[in-house]
């Protein structure tokens, strides 16, 4: 992404205003939702999006029958009759949904994505888009040739309060600001134990699970929720929080392509655990006259200003503090005034739902807080930062020719696919 795209996109997330709930839903077009990967964070997503009166359920698609008939069964407790599929390209087929909410692995997303906006389908797509730089402008490329409309599942974009410290970072009140830093810490979840290859389970259509990934044994520490810590699938916490928070620091700092990145980490909670991804990392992301740090931790949850996540705003006057819940500033000393935790006051994912149906009733893509866009530069971003790590190197970016100057680096930039699955054409 270019300066000017940078600032059409800064310019979409300063003007677009948050509409009331019942002005959201002013056209009152019926809308009919399909669900694609129901276990986990989809199913959130389901459960947002049909708080608005004019959506319905009516199919759900999951490669494990088990979670089918699990969630099935929870929307029919409800009222809601749905149809079930394994294949999404059944789905699709059929002349059941508007709208598809993506919640699969991220090695899938680029598949499903370009599938549904091809066959003229609305989507809500889980961050982070894609698993690699490759598939991530594929995507951006499959939307801009569709009338789709397509929001990403960064619904911190739609909180106001973080909109309110970013205007404050804006406002020059921290005096200059030098570094910037991003982390996660997660103590809920620990590290994974090694397993056991095992049968598959009943129900489970695994070659579906794979898709383009590598052919492998089933292996419990792969499926569902843990696939994120594993390369062929996902990118750990970096992708996986870092779209979240390093995405506000470009946001505050308004910019968009670093100079370098260089990373350093490993597997420090648990060396013999079964995960691939680090659970320990730190990145720096050099700009001209300042520096992005991403910090991680599994297993940990006191992170810097004693917050398990967040992203914070170090300049000469003073240090702002944001995450999830609220933002605050620390003044150095004698500099400026303290500002109080201003906490949020909305739920971030049912006002990101509310902006992308009324994105889809006014038939404007321009509405939408977290456009495609936005989703494929930041999670490009983060890509680098893992492949600063993977590569060990301290490797220079080119904004211009949109890859790095290492050979070997760009080569982590392009999708891998395997077992006949290829990228799409667009």
């Amino acid at each position: 992404m270019n300066r000017k795209d940078f600032i059409k996109i800064s310019s979409i997330f300063a003007a677009s205003a948050f509409m009331p709930f019942s002005e959201a839903l002013a056209s009152q077009v019926s809308l009919r939702v399909g669900l694609i990967g129901a276990h986990g964070m989809g199913w959130a997503n389901l459960n947002a999006i049909l708080k608005n009166s004019n959506v319905r359920c009516t199919a759900l698609c999951d490669v494990d029958e088990n979670v089918l008939e699990k969630r099935s069964a929870e929307l029919a407790k409800r009222g809601i009759k749905v149809k079930t599929f394994v294949s999404h390209q059944d789905m699709l087929a059929e002349d059941l949904v508007d709208v598809v909410i993506i919640a699969t692995p991220d090695h899938w997303h680029c598949l499903q994505l370009i599938d549904a906006v091809k066959s003229g389908k609305h989507v809500y797509l889980e961050k982070p888009i894609g698993n690699s730089v490759q598939e991530c402008d594929l995507m951006v490329k499959a939307v801009d040739n569709s009338s789709s409309i397509v929001q990403v599942g960064q619904w911190q974009r739609s909180q106001q309060h973080f909109r309110d410290a970013i205007d404050f970072v804006h406002s020059g009140k921290l005096g200059k600001v030098r570094t910037v830093k991003a982390w996660s810490y997660v103590d809920w979840k620990k590290t994974i134990e090694k397993k056991p290859d095992a049968p598959v389970p009943a129900g489970v259509h695994y070659d579906r699970w794979l898709g383009p990934a590598p052919r492998r044994p089933f292996n419990p520490n792969r499926f569902h929720f843990e696939f994120r810590w594993f390369w062929d699938y996902a990118g750990g916490l970096m992708t996986d929080w870092g779209v979240h928070m390093l995405d506000y620091a470009l946001l505050g700092m308004k910019v968009s392509d670093p100079i370098s990145v260089m990373a350093s980490g490993g597997k420090y909670a648990d060396p013999n655990g079964a995960a691939e991804t680090p659970d320990t990392m730190n990145a720096v992301y050099e700009f001209e006259d300042f520096s992005i740090q991403w910090e991680h931790a599994l297993g940990l949850g006191l992170g810097p200003y004693g917050r398990n996540h967040g992203v914070a705003f170090i300049g000469n006057n003073g240090t702002l503090v944001l995450n999830r819940d609220g933002w605050e500033v620390i003044p150095e000393k004698g500099k400026m005034e303290a500002v109080s935790l201003q906490k949020p006051k909305d739920n971030g994912l049912d006002v990101h739902m509310q902006n992308f149906v009324q994105a889809i009733g006014k038939k404007d893509r321009n509405l939408l807080h977290a456009p495609i866009h936005v989703g494929a530069h930041i999670a490009n971003f983060c890509q680098m930062g893992n492949i600063a790590y993977r590569t060990g190197e301290k490797l220079y970016w080119d904004k211009t020719k949109h890859k790095f100057t290492d050979k070997k680096a760009n080569s982590y930039l392009l999708a891998k696919y395997q077992n006949g699955y290829k990228l799409p054409k667009v």
